[in-house]
């Protein structure tokens, strides 16, 4: 069993986080099916790789159940817990080929608990159709269509990636210089027409309860805001440029204080989406990262 534990708990971490965009849940669901599994002779199964993963999925629909009826009730927008993703971190770290990008797991809250668990398994962890058919106890081409059905409601075509767009950091240092110095024109350029922001505070910390959207809006939220915080903590905001759920986000800090992470989705370069998360509930898992010097 130890050697089924430390074959297989990043694989189960990275399947349970996805499934419920929270690390508490994930850590959870993945102790409780090896606790489960001490009662069962794993080392005589065919595929004891399957079996922990259907385990893992099915800890994680019951645990959707009650997650569901909290986010009915809660204050604003809902985004996932961002994640530390540096490789030579805690043992929940999640190598970034593993892992769907922010603004996608933003989009699985479209889904379907079942359309969320295919389009995980095919396309975070890789599995092919067979394989997803046999987990969940359906037919090959229901988990086919599934999968067709969640592409659809995420707004991604069959032919579109799933991979986001890289952020550089240069780019990301200038969008915050602009965000610093109150440029609103600098960074009215650097939007979509039809970007969106959306924040999550959920009742703890001072947040936008409902997404922005529209170019001139968002710009001139952005640098209002900024202001407004930067004053609260009488200008002792910093950045940092952190690696979070695999990819360049940013951490906003004052002293030991982590005030907010934001994630910028690019859409032929340019921010097309801005994911900011300010629970303090959520911030527990964002590490430290590189400082941005500006």
């Amino acid at each position: 069993m130890e050697e089924l534990y430390e074959q297989y708990k990043v694989l189960l971490f990275r399947l349970a986080y996805q499934l419920t965009g929270s690390v508490e849940d994930a850590e959870d669901a993945v102790q409780d099916v090896f606790l489960k599994a001490n009662d069962i002779h794993l080392e005589c199964l065919e595929n004891p790789k399957a079996y922990l993963c259907k385990m893992v999925t099915n800890r994680c629909l019951d645990l959707q159940k009650s997650v569901w009826k909290q986010k009915e009730v809660y204050v604003g927008s809902w985004l996932p817990e961002p994640i530390w993703t540096k490789e030579d971190t805690l043992e929940t770290t999640v190598v970034r080929h593993d892992l769907l990008s922010y603004a996608i797991l933003v989009l699985l809250e479209r889904l379907t608990q079942t359309e969320r668990v295919v389009f995980v398994l095919r396309e975070a962890l890789g599995f092919h159709y067979p394989e997803i058919a046999e987990l969940l106890g359906k037919q090959e081409a229901n988990c086919r269509k599934l999968m067709s059905r969640a592409r659809n409601k995420m707004g991604i075509s069959e032919e579109e990636k799933v991979a986001a767009e890289a952020v550089e950091l240069e780019w990301i240092s200038q969008f915050l210089a602009s965000l610093e110095q109150g440029n609103v024109d600098y960074m009215l350029s650097l939007l979509t027409e039809d970007v969106m922001l959306i924040a999550d505070g959920g009742g703890k910390a001072i947040a936008i309860k409902r997404p922005v959207q529209t170019r001139d809006q968002v710009a001139r939220l952005l640098a209002g805001v900024f202001g407004k915080i930067n004053s609260f903590y009488q200008g002792n905001l910093y950045f940092e440029a952190a690696p979070l759920n695999g990819e360049t986000g940013i951490v906003l800090r004052s002293g030991n204080e982590t005030v907010a992470a934001v994630f910028i989705q690019l859409r032929r370069g340019k921010i097309a989406r801005i994911h900011i998360v300010r629970n303090p509930d959520k911030l527990t898992q964002v590490g430290s990262g590189r400082k941005i010097v500006l």
